[in-house]
């Protein structure tokens, strides 16, 4: 049996979402998936690479659900609220937190801005980072928009995410022994945890 990959549907640059309701491709909602989308494609971009490096299966297993979680972040920002019941829920904040908490306890602390690069990988996930804080951009502009249209907890699951793409692309840089290169002009911008105030006082 074969299908056709084009439906004509969008020749006229409107596009269907959840519930069959026809909105502009330019609308803040196709805007919005759109980028999670393009959040996606980079992730498959990582996880290819990472499946080169045993250093980082751990990783790479994140990713891939990651990967799924965001087809979720996708389905919850394309369909109208009141559709169907969200998919994204404070279980995934919490096990992308608990993530970020573990690996934060591999690279050596710092309080400046750090230049991105370093390894291949380290390298793709801060553009990961980077193209994730456009997505909450995007987001945000679509909660102005519609605020009732919007499951929040996509929000903060991409907020998060950033988060954890800038701490991985730091761990990825210390388990191959590459240095992270501070922006030289940078002033204080991270804190010092309490662990290690305690210890410089010793």
């Amino acid at each position: 049996m074969s299908y056709s990959i084009y439906t004509r549907t969008g020749d006229k640059g409107k596009t269907r979402i959840g519930g069959g309701k026809a909105v502009e491709k330019n609308h803040a909602r196709i805007h919005a998936f759109g980028e999670v989308d393009h959040i996606n494609s980079w992730c498959g971009v990582l996880e290819a690479k990472l499946s080169q490096d045993d250093q980082a299966t751990d990783i790479q297993s994140d990713i891939r659900t990651i990967q799924q979680f965001l087809f979720d972040c996708t389905s919850d920002l394309s369909v109208p609220r009141g559709h169907r019941e969200d998919k994204i829920t404070a279980s995934h904040i919490e096990w992308l937190e608990g993530l970020i908490d573990r690996y934060s306890t591999e690279p050596p602390e710092t309080m400046y801005f750090i230049i991105p690069g370093g390894t291949e990988a380290s390298s793709w996930a801060h553009v990961l980072r980077t193209t994730t804080r456009n997505a909450e951009r995007v987001i945000v502009t679509f909660m102005q928009d519609e605020p009732n249209e919007v499951n929040h907890f996509v929000l903060t699951f991409i907020n998060r995410l950033s988060d954890y793409f800038f701490v991985i692309a730091r761990v990825l840089n210390v388990r191959h022994d590459q240095v992270d290169v501070p922006y030289e002009r940078s002033e204080k911008v991270f804190h010092v945890s309490k662990e290690t105030r305690d210890a410089e006082k010793d």
